[in-house]
């Protein structure tokens, strides 16, 4: 049964020009900068650079606003129609001819080629016979970016049979790989560590120490990766010295021999910084990347067509059509521009209340300064939403006196010391940094001695909370911090 009633609801719901705004707050500069790009693209109505005429968008105000008032233009010599058209040109138009094509211009570049086919130009130089060679090709094809071979020769074996129609046994598949692993660089398709390591030293000239290093990698290697020094001297019988310079020989060896090689195609990303922390006379100065705040203005031409359409007494489909579009494409570049705005303010407000949050950190550069501080700090002195922030903070860059950091990297934390006062995690990792850094190698700390260091300095933390930072710092377990 259909029944009818009243109901008030309190609804919040996005404008696009709300969801147009965060995404631009999100981007960071280079981001922005083709964003911008593509817009100007799109958009014939938004124009870059300072507007030639003063008063242009008060003009377009009036005459979009208020249809009744505004200067009357005469409309005989514009003709929007074909204005319109010029959008729409056929390509073979825009040729010198009607029909062939013109030499394109572009700047050459290094195409580069890939690690495999490195590896398979390489193959070209061996004695392989047809079989060997779709082996060999298909080894080099299994290989990681670092260079190994993960998979077991069984498995192998069974892809050649289903995807190759090479059917083999595993000597063959063996001998081919033994030719493989003579490939430049040194270790690849190793399928273990201690084969890559181990056909790295092959290449090696016979030295006391290499033979020594080879034989440790052959039959105590897992002695050496969990550094048991003791029981290493032990076992081959040998000194401390002669020890630390078989160590030091497998140390120049490379890991990741597949990790090592660019082909000319390596992508190098540049951090662009969104702003610029300077001290002058002993105080903060921020400023915005100019690239983050170009100039833009609503086209003077479009705001023209527009109301010269509004003084036209007779109009066609075709010229209402016409019009609808330019009033969108008028109100795309004002919405625009006000998001650019709007974006330039909040980044430089928020980035603003960070610099004095932590300017004894900016003034002295010293990490051991940085004070506790969350989204919500920043937030609620800026009066926005926390997600704001957050959008701010992760994709965004300073340039400071003490190098380009992320800003995301400024808030932290608190912990208590024994004073009772709040401290930032980056402080007590700071000093935990530097407590690892100045340790005997010999006699590495323990996660247990780190604690009670960090007590002694007045930083009463658990031994799993040492253990976390430690870990997020990067810094490996004592036993592996271990040196001879």
């Amino acid at each position: 049964m259909l029944k009818q009633h009243l109901q008030f609801k309190l609804s919040q719901k996005l404008s696009p020009q709300q969801i147009q705004l965060m995404k631009l707050i999100q981007l960071p500069t280079q981001a922005f900068e083709q964003r911008l790009k593509q817009e100007l693209e799109e958009n014939p109505a938004l124009e870059p650079g300072r507007e030639e005429a003063e008063g242009t968008e008060a003009d377009f105000d009036e005459g979009f606003e208020n249809e009744a008032e505004g200067d009357v233009i005469d409309t005989e010599d514009i003709n929007i129609d074909d204005y319109l058209s010029d959008d729409e040109i056929p390509d073979y138009r825009t040729r010198g001819n009607n029909y062939g094509d013109e030499e394109e211009k572009q700047v050459p570049y290094a195409a580069g080629i890939s690690f495999t086919q490195y590896l398979i130009s390489q193959l070209n130089t061996e004695y392989l016979d047809e079989q060997e060679w779709q082996i060999a090709e298909f080894l080099v094809g299994s290989m990681d970016e670092s260079g190994y071979i993960r998979r077991p020769v069984a498995d192998i074996l069974d892809d050649l049979a289903f995807t190759q129609n090479v059917f083999t046994d595993e000597a063959s598949v063996l001998k081919v790989l033994r030719k493989v692993q003579q490939l430049d660089p040194p270790g690849v398709g190793a399928r273990s560590l201690e084969e890559c390591l181990l056909l790295q030293l092959q290449r090696k000239d016979a030295t006391p120490s290499v033979d020594l290093a080879r034989e440790i990698l052959q039959k105590s290697f897992e002695h050496f990766s969990k550094k048991h020094y003791k029981k290493l001297m032990q076992r081959h019988n040998i000194s401390e010295e002669e020890l630390k310079g078989a160590i030091q020989e497998i140390e120049k060896l490379n890991p990741k021999p597949g990790g090592g090689y660019s082909g000319n195609n390596r992508i190098v990303e540049h951090v662009v910084p969104d702003f610029t922390i300077r001290i002058a006379d002993g105080e903060l100065e921020l400023s915005l990347n100019s690239r983050n705040a170009p100039e833009l203005h609503v086209s003077r031409g479009y705001s023209e067509m527009l109301a010269g359409y509004k003084s036209a007494k007779d109009k066609s489909q075709s010229q209402k059509d016409a019009v609808m579009f330019i009033k969108q494409k008028l109100d795309a570049a004002k919405w625009f521009i006000d998001a650019v705005r709007q974006r330039q303010q909040t980044l430089y407000l928020t980035m603003n209340a960070i610099m004095e949050y932590q300017k004894e950190y900016f003034l002295t550069g010293d990490e051991r300064n940085l004070r506790p501080m969350i989204l919500k700090d920043i937030a609620d002195q800026i009066g926005m939403d926390v997600s704001t922030v957050s959008r701010v903070a992760n994709s965004k860059y300073v340039d400071t006196p003490y190098g380009t950091k992320l800003i995301k990297d400024f808030f932290s934390e608190a912990v208590k010391n024994v004073e009772g006062e709040d401290v930032s995690t980056r402080e007590i990792k700071k000093i935990l940094e530097t407590v690892i850094g100045d340790e005997n190698k010999r006699k590495p700390l323990t996660d247990d001695r780190l604690a009670a260091i960090l007590k002694e300095k007045g930083y009463p933390i658990a031994r799993r909370t040492v253990a976390k930072y430690r870990e997020q710092l990067g810094i490996p377990v004592a036993r592996l911090r271990k040196e001879i």
